[in-house]
């Protein structure tokens, strides 16, 4: 399974650190998958392909919490969404970080809803 940060993601925060580079993401956007979406994010897209604006709190040690609900309304098709990957663009862009999703499963005409607090991401921190 490829869940994790994207190997473009991890080359810019490196490339910020240790090459006088500046990175930032305007915004973050959620889309659904059946599946691992794999290496590029792309693998086992949900029927609903909208992605969904996310935002964050401030991060607190090595995680940031989603602080608003990122919702679907009349959401396309019936699926098992059970991951979901993050991008910097709303259409394109590029592949951020992914994971899984708890309980996923929708039917077409819903409205699915990851409650604010509900999508997490975290680094290790050093102990």
């Amino acid at each position: 399974m490829a869940h994790g940060l994207s190997a473009y993601l991890c080359n810019s925060w490196l490339d910020a650190l240790a090459n006088n580079t500046s990175y930032a993401v305007a915004q973050v956007y959620i889309k659904l998958h059946t599946g691992d979406p794999g290496a590029a994010g792309t693998a086992n897209p949900a029927t609903e392909t909208t992605r969904k604006a996310a935002s964050f709190g401030a991060a607190t040690a090595g995680a940031i919490n989603s602080n608003a609900d990122i919702s679907w309304t009349n959401i396309a098709g019936s699926d098992d969404a059970n991951h979901f990957t993050a991008w910097d663009n709303l259409t394109a862009g590029n592949f951020l970080f992914s994971g899984n999703v708890v309980a996923g499963a929708y039917t077409a005409g819903d409205t699915y809803t990851i409650t604010a607090g509900n999508l997490t991401a975290s680094l290790t921190v050093a102990s």
